[in-house]
């Protein structure tokens, strides 16, 4: 199973910005364990949920041709916890993309507050890793990561 760590698309502008959110619930097992009495959302999760909008605005600007995988954390950070019932906004931004990778910066709000900053590169690994094989289909770009951008293009009364 994969975990998808954004509920869905608020706003995209292809090639240059994405935002999402995500709906913090108690129902979420990850929070019972990670602080037993005290649930938190783990800075690890709100850093994936950055590089899911951040990595499929890079996909995207590029017609999902490439593999798309996280090369670096350039710079994270958190100002605050994040609990149940809270809302976390992810807001991405492509800096620069080319053939080899892309750069982009995130600005994660909760409950409409800024809270942290995360900063990613992108590698497109059919460009970067000449001599290696990888599988033919898209395995970075499923077709549930897709449905995010087919259920925002619907709402917006794009198909």
């Amino acid at each position: 199973m994969r975990w998808i760590w954004i509920d869905k698309f608020i706003r995209f502008e292809s090639g240059r910005r994405a935002v999402a959110v995500k709906n913090v619930s108690l129902a979420e097992e990850h929070l019972h364990d990670h602080f037993p009495g005290y649930p938190i959302v783990p800075a690890s999760l709100m850093i994936e949920g950055m590089a899911q909008t951040a990595g499929i605005l890079v996909g995207e600007a590029r017609q999902f041709q490439e593999k798309v995988i996280l090369a670096k954390v350039k710079q994270a950070r958190f100002d605050r916890e994040v609990r149940p019932g809270d809302q976390l906004t992810y807001d991405a931004q492509i800096e620069h993309v080319d053939e080899a990778a892309a750069h982009t910066v995130g600005v994660v709000s909760c409950n409409g507050e800024v809270i942290g900053q995360v900063d990613i590169v992108f590698s497109h690994i059919d460009q970067n890793l000449s001599g290696l094989t990888f599988p033919q289909e898209n395995f970075v770009f499923t077709d549930e990561f897709k449905s995010l951008l087919r259920t925002f293009a619907a709402e917006q009364g794009g198909g």
